[in-house]
């Protein structure tokens, strides 16, 4: 079914809890949940938009040279991506930076063309792109919320904890930001604890 393709990826078979892959930029820029949503945004737009290309090139393109193409169809896509980030959002642009290059590479996003996309039509390749690319953006705003918050006490950059300084809301009652929240390694935990969530929900998942 149509739906499957959407929903399978957010829960059963995600990116990156499931299938592991994708992750590098889930441990990178996860420290910020405004990061966290512009990268889920950009990667849904290149694998959305780079599955259909795919998907309507697939009976033209050469077997021997259809990485290659892949290749130049997510860079193209990558490219718009990136000025459209230049031009209206400068500062988080310079945050991404590499990242946003990155995706190019991105085994998700390759891995879809090569799986699925060479072998149906425009609009299933479509659905299965924005699943993947939901499900791949929605570990990386969960990580990226509890990360900033507290690590931060912030969401989007808003003090939602209290003031640190004035010593209001929770930190009046003693409570303290968690700096290791803000550090890589800690990316790591918390995507392991969601895989240990996931799995203990479904113990389908759990390899023998």
């Amino acid at each position: 079914k149509d739906s499957k393709l959407i929903s399978d990826p957010l829960l059963d078979n995600n990116p990156i809890t499931i299938q592991v892959l994708g992750i590098c930029s889930a441990l990178a820029i996860t420290a910020e949940l405004k990061a966290s949503i512009v990268m889920s945004i950009s990667v849904l737009f290149v694998l959305g938009v780079g599955n259909v290309v795919i998907s309507l090139m697939r009976n033209i393109i050469p077997s021997k040279i259809r990485i290659i193409v892949q290749l130049v169809v997510v860079a193209a896509l990558v490219i718009i991506v990136d000025q459209v980030l230049k031009a209206y959002a400068y500062e988080l642009s310079k945050t991404l930076s590499v990242f946003v290059g990155l995706i190019i590479t991105n085994c998700i996003i390759m891995g879809r063309f090569e799986a699925f996309a060479l072998g149906n039509g425009p609009w299933r390749s479509f659905l299965d792109g924005i699943g993947n690319a939901a499900g791949y953006g929605f570990i990386l705003i969960l990580v990226g919320f509890f990360r900033e918050l507290l690590g931060s006490g912030t969401l989007l950059g808003f003090p939602v904890l209290g003031d640190p300084i004035e010593k209001t809301g929770l930190y009046a009652i003693g409570y303290e930001n968690n700096g290791f929240m803000l550090l890589s390694p800690m990316a790591l935990i918390v995507v392991g604890l969601i895989i240990w969530v996931q799995r203990s929900r479904n113990k389908a998942l759990i390899e023998d």
